[in-house]
């Protein structure tokens, strides 16, 4: 078992830049794919970023080279570092913990979210 808890969504203005946290507890978290989400209100959430174990990392196309993800395997955190902020940006990021255990067995966690808004 794994619990996601966010921190350090707010306002920000447009251009801004900000930093997203995600501590978990509960597991080996090193075995961990490690993502952000995010869901603009009225809309489907949608994959933001990815950092496997090996800390390989993926992104959507509309936030390359603005976002990075990182992690930090011993205090049990994952970051989203956002930069040159757009009103689009603005949406609930959620923090999501994944792996295929030895026996086949999706597991999948999810936060609470922590809700971003960027204005012009």
């Amino acid at each position: 078992q794994v619990q996601l808890v966010e921190s350090g969504g707010g306002l920000v203005q447009s251009g801004g830049s900000r930093r997203l946290s995600c501590v978990a507890s509960g597991s080996i978290f090193s075995d961990y794919s490690l993502a952000w989400y995010r869901q603009p209100q009225g809309e489907q959430r949608e994959l933001v970023a990815t950092i496997v174990p090996s800390r390989n990392t993926t992104y959507i196309g509309s936030v390359k080279g603005r976002f990075t993800i990182s992690r930090d395997n011993a205090k049990n955190m994952v970051f989203l570092q956002m930069d040159s902020l757009k009103p689009d940006d603005t949406a609930v990021y959620f923090c999501n913990a994944y792996r295929l255990t030895y026996n086949g067995r999706f597991e999948e966690y999810w936060g609470q979210g922590t809700q971003v808004t960027v204005f012009s």
